[in-house]
């Protein structure tokens, strides 16, 4: 049994060198190689895709954050004229 395997191996090894170094195994390379390429540029356009929606998202919290700033700083004016107007003029403030 060992030595069948063995025979078989020393025979495939061969016929593998001649069948990978004709045309058919040139095609088959070049084959593997133009899907591995393609799987680089799929792979690189979902990464732009995703760094496209991250900027989406981050704009839009940026956006959501202004508006919150010019919320707080528009209740910080009003509560700061309500209170000069609420103290008499004679006080000081400390």
């Amino acid at each position: 049994m060992f030595l069948q395997l063995i025979l078989i191996l020393v025979v495939l090894i061969p016929l593998l060198a001649i069948v990978l170094d004709s045309s058919v195994g040139r095609a088959l390379a070049s084959r593997l190689e133009r899907r591995s390429s393609d799987g680089g540029q799929d792979l690189m356009v979902e990464r732009i895709a995703f760094v496209e929606g991250e900027m989406e998202r981050l704009t839009g919290e940026i956006a959501r954050l202004d508006e919150e700033s010019q919320f707080v700083t528009k209740l910080l004016s009003e509560r700061s004229e309500s209170e000069a107007a609420a103290r008499p003029s004679g006080d000081d403030p400390v």
